[in-house]
Parts: C-alpha cells; sequence; structure tokens
C-alpha cells in the first residue's frame, strides 16, 4: 500500500479549485531555488513559430472542465 502521509499538516483536496491550488504552492515555494538573474532581450518576429504543446498535455487540460468545456 502506498504512503500517503505528506510532510505538510494541510489534507490533500483532490477536488481543489484555484484557491486550494495556489495554497499548495505557497506552501512549497520554501523548497524551491530562484535562478539567477538572467538578461533577456526581445526574440525576432521571424524566429516565431506557435506554440507547441505535447499531446498528452493538450490530453490532460481537454480532460479539465475549466479548460475543455
Amino acid at each position: 500500500m502506498t504512503n500517503l502521509r505528506t510532510a505538510d499538516s494541510a489534507p490533500a483536496d483532490l477536488d481543489g479549485d484555484l484557491a486550494s491550488l495556489r495554497g499548495d504552492c505557497a506552501r512549497m515555494t520554501p523548497r524551491w531555488s530562484a535562478p539567477a538573474h538572467v538578461a533577456t532581450r526581445p526574440v525576432p518576429v521571424s524566429l516565431l513559430h506557435g506554440v507547441r504543446v505535447p499531446q498528452t498535455s493538450a490530453e490532460l487540460l481537454e480532460a479539465m472542465s475549466d479548460y475543455g468545456d
């Protein structure tokens, strides 16, 4: 059997909304490290060819009622 215990005392909300997702992210941010500042410059329009999304990601979003309906 899988151990579903986590280090956080908050229960997992599998049917949560955006607010619960933001709360989960806020609790995880201390574990993330920020990358070093990288200077960016504009990309020439000639290099932009659209956005490509992996099929599995597209199917995942399609299955979510907020995006697929």
